[in-house]
């Protein structure tokens, strides 16, 4: 399904989300800066999707540390997501390594990275206290997990719109657009499914995380956690 939704994907991220799926991104590497300043800083972009989160990442490390290099470790568990991000960071000129991997089991040692992000990719995942659990076992001490994730809009009028939209409008135009039959019907339903934010930070504690922050972004239809061992 990934696979098949991939040459459209960016437009569709866009169109649909009216572009603040651009802001939200810009949230995520606005809080996680300080590690991106760090010199040597190990920095992992999970569920890569075709990039977006990465040449963020990648672009605002090189504007903090231009003599350094580093390559920004990119995963994603379908190819031709990934042959897109490779394109684009390319590109861009960042350096990147790339691997085709499920982001709950990844072949690396304990504590080999100081930030995991992660956007719109979490609730993809089979099992998430256990994806949790690794995440926490790849984090240095004192290392940090950023996930951007949907969530649902609290205040009444609002979230009465957006369920509109999110029920009726939104699985209409991404099937029609991405020619994947049940693509954005199957967001629809994986949104429904996915945990509260308060359910999701308490199994980050459970993980082992040490402290876990929210930030609720655009009414509260997307959620930003931070996590830090």
């Amino acid at each position: 399904m990934f696979g098949r939704i991939a040459p459209r994907y960016d437009l569709l991220n866009h169109l649909l989300s009216g572009q603040i799926d651009r802001y939200w991104r810009w949230r995520l590497v606005r809080e996680v800066r300080p590690y991106l300043r760090m010199r040597g800083a190990r920095v992992a972009d999970f569920c890569c999707g075709t990039g977006d989160l990465a040449l963020a990442l990648g672009r605002e490390r090189l504007r903090n540390r231009p003599s350094e290099g580093l390559p920004l470790l990119t995963t994603d568990f379908c190819r031709p997501m990934l042959q897109r991000a490779q394109q684009k960071m390319h590109r861009a000129g960042l350096a990147c390594m790339l691997a085709e991997a499920d982001a709950s089991r990844m072949p690396l040692p304990d504590s080999c990275l100081d930030l995991i992000a992660i956007a719109y990719g979490f609730r993809n995942l089979a099992n998430y206290r256990s994806a949790a659990r690794e995440f926490a076992r790849l984090l240095a001490p004192e290392g940090c997990l950023a996930i951007l994730e949907f969530s649902r809009p609290t205040a009444h009028v609002w979230g009465g719109l957006f369920e509109v939209y999110f029920r009726h409008v939104l699985p209409r135009l991404g099937n029609a657009i991405s020619g994947s039959g049940g693509a954005y019907s199957y967001l629809q339903e994986s949104v429904r499914r996915f945990p509260a934010p308060e359910e999701v930070c308490d199994l980050l504690v459970e993980a082992g995380f040490a402290r876990v922050e929210t930030r609720s972004l655009t009414g509260g239809v997307s959620a930003l956690y931070l996590a830090y061992r």
